[in-house]
């Protein structure tokens, strides 16, 4: 296992994106072309065998869901799925993305007992979602090339950070571009201790070697496990 810069062991978090109750091949943050995927780790694209199949490849005890629905509609989340999921994954905590805006709706979340919710900054108006929940939830700092989504406050603050924040790169997801090696050291060093992740174009075990070395705390992983690179 490699180990960021202050010897912590560093985490692979595998990834599924749902989307009509299956789980689809996310690339360059072009959401509305997913397609159901398919992988060699699964028969299908149902979301607990897909999700089953990446934590056999890689262990851990993390899972990290984006449901898309719920992010580009505005929906529920996708509690037969995540339920399917849980129920998959004994052990496992669930990071859900599904597009959390208001406190009601983190609370009728938190209240299924199905993981902690991800608070996408391209989601957020302000910051004060983020300073209310605090640690409760991890943040994810999105963005698209040069493009930072939502606040700058979210972006620009520290202080606002949870102890878990995310480093998501849409236009790197599924590309095999390399991770945003940057932006990853930018937000280690602006976080002081915060726990950054990686998310976006992660190729294989050179770039998880990379990103050990500027300290991030992790990866969130898709393809490069699918395809067979990091195992």
């Amino acid at each position: 296992m490699s180990h960021g810069s202050e010897g912590r062991p560093f985490r692979l978090i595998p990834v599924i994106d749902l989307r009509h109750g299956q789980v689809v091949r996310a690339r360059a943050g072009e959401r509305d072309a997913y397609a159901p995927i398919d992988t060699p780790l699964a028969r299908g694209s149902r979301p607990a065998d897909v999700a089953r199949g990446l934590l056999d490849a890689v262990g851990g005890d993390r899972l990290y869901v984006a449901d898309l629905d719920a992010i580009m509609e505005g929906r529920a989340p996708d509690r037969a799925s995540l339920e399917a999921v849980a129920g998959a994954c004994p052990g496992v905590t669930l990071w859900v993305d599904a597009g959390f805006s208001d406190f009601p709706g983190i609370e009728r979340f938190t209240a299924l007992g199905l993981g902690r919710p991800v608070i996408g900054s391209e989601s957020q108006l302000d910051a004060a979602l983020v300073r209310t929940l605090g640690n409760r939830a991890v943040l994810s700092l999105d963005s698209r090339g040069a493009e930072r989504l939502g606040p700058d406050a979210l972006h620009d603050d520290a202080e606002t950070w949870p102890e878990d924040v995310i480093v998501m790169t849409l236009a790197r997801v599924g590309t095999g571009t390399g991770p945003d090696l940057s932006g990853v050291s930018r937000a280690v060093e602006a976080g002081k201790g915060r726990r950054i992740y990686a998310a976006g174009g992660v190729r294989g075990p050179e770039d998880v070697a990379h990103l050990a070395r500027t300290g991030a705390a992790g990866a969130l992983v898709a393809s490069a496990i699918h395809d067979g690179r990091l195992r």
